[in-house]
């Protein structure tokens, strides 16, 4: 049997609060553990609620520039973040997805639309809709087209295994997904973050992008 996939609502019109809650309560995948509008201190109970998923309205973008996405990201391990009522704009959505999103929703989806999305993401997939995804396949390979000039360098003293962490974590996975992934504890995945972080003098590794 599928686990119910704990849901946090975080926006700040209460109609759209409300009417999320009553559309996902009627969804047997989804639980809803809590609901709020944005405030200096709704983290606590964020953290509090400790859900699997994290539901931002679109005021949750400029919201997340004083580092709330990234302090909840911080205090729940494996947290994953939807927006939804969003407008097709590539770079709001380009922004979402540096900030850390795992998926987004348009603001006309459907309540089956929403429910499928959380699921997909609880589940560890990436959702976005098909006409945003040719934005993130451009700036990906903007990326990778100038990285020749711009990557980490030798000269910023990384190793080539703090290399590969610096991939990892552009990927924002967590220390268990990159043991996982080389295959190493999760302590020694610690001791790499650390090391590469202090040698690119970055702050935590939600500014790694």
């Amino acid at each position: 049997m599928r686990k119910l996939a704990e849901v946090f609502l975080l926006a700040e019109n209460r109609l759209l609060r409300e009417a999320l809650i009553r559309l996902l309560s009627k969804k047997g995948e989804v639980r809803v553990v809590g609901a709020n509008g944005y405030s200096r201190d709704v983290h606590h109970e964020v953290i509090a609620a400790r859900p699997q998923i994290l539901l931002l309205d679109s005021e949750g973008l400029e919201v997340s520039k004083s580092t709330l996405i990234a302090t909840l990201r911080s205090a729940i391990r494996n947290l994953r973040i939807v927006m939804v009522d969003m407008d097709p704009d590539e770079n709001t959505f380009l922004g979402a997805v540096r900030a850390g999103i795992a998926g987004y929703v348009l603001k006309d989806a459907s309540a089956m639309e929403v429910a499928a999305t959380i699921c997909a993401v609880a589940e560890g997939k990436a959702v976005c809709p098909p006409a945003l995804c040719i934005a993130l396949f451009r700036a990906v390979a903007q990326h990778t087209s100038v990285r020749p000039s711009t990557s980490w360098t030798p000269s910023l003293g990384l190793s080539r295994r703090e290399e590969q962490m610096l991939e990892l974590l552009r990927e924002r996975l967590t220390n268990k997904e990159i043991a996982l992934r080389l295959n190493i504890s999760e302590q020694t995945v610690k001791n790499h973050v650390h090391h590469t972080l202090r040698k690119l003098g970055a702050p935590n590794r939600f500014t790694i992008v």
